[in-house]
């Protein structure tokens, strides 16, 4: 399996690329700054350094050109401004998703964040910054954009990111109480959900739980 992981140099996405790589896939990770590139070549990461900020979608699509599957997994990250979230946590995302389409990707995973759903119709959470709100219209608005295209697609909404090991057991469902959840956690549940293709065109929240993860994600494989 060839992976294209946009925001390659991620905390989730490196340990998604390790994952693939450890079993003999093919790990694809799109990143802005060369600097990273022996990371990923390390994690046994193919690296590959776009702009997704100034790429065109034709330069993103040739990346994808081959692959079975994109995952976005990219993000602004915490220290910038609204605009970056604007820039990145939205527009890359359209534009990583309008290039799977341009190249016939059409398995896509979406990695986005609990609590979007605060920010819809205009809405706003109560004790958060403008640049927290800014981030969740901007994920909030990838996934409206993602939702309408013709793709295989699966948005994951994580709870709060740890760096605490995995425990291999989680809850997933279209919603959830608000927890936290390991970024060990998330890789797998991708991994998993790469894996299973017949979950499709649904968006699940991600937290820790008591479920095992190949059980979690198979509960929602659409059958036929």
């Amino acid at each position: 399996m060839r992976v294209v992981v946009a925001g390659g140099h991620g905390k989730v996405a490196m340990r998604l690329g390790r994952r693939l790589a450890q079993r003999g896939d093919e790990a694809v990770g799109i990143i802005r700054n060369p600097d990273q590139a022996s990371d990923l070549s390390e994690a046994g990461m193919t690296p590959v350094v776009v702009d997704l900020e100034k790429a065109t979608v034709e330069q993103v699509a040739d990346v994808l050109e081959g692959a079975d599957a994109a995952v976005f997994a990219a993000g602004a990250g915490p220290g910038s401004g609204a605009a970056r979230k604007e820039t990145v946590d939205r527009a890359a995302a359209v534009l990583f998703a309008a290039a799977a389409e341009r190249a016939g990707v059409r398995r896509f995973l979406q990695v986005s964040s609990m609590g979007v759903e605060q920010v819809r119709d205009g809405g706003r959470p109560e004790g958060v910054d403008e640049v927290f709100v800014a981030y969740l219209r901007a994920k909030l608005a990838a996934e409206e954009d993602l939702r309408r295209r013709d793709l295989d697609w699966v948005i994951v909404r994580p709870g709060r990111l740890t760096n605490d090991p995995g425990t291999g057991r989680v809850r997933l469902a279209p919603r959830v109480d608000r927890s936290e959840i390991s970024r060990d956690d998330v890789a797998d549940v991708l991994l998993a959900l790469l894996d299973t293709p017949a979950v499709t065109r649904v968006v699940l929240e991600l937290v820790k739980g008591e479920t095992p993860v190949a059980e979690a994600v198979a509960a929602h494989a659409r059958s036929g």
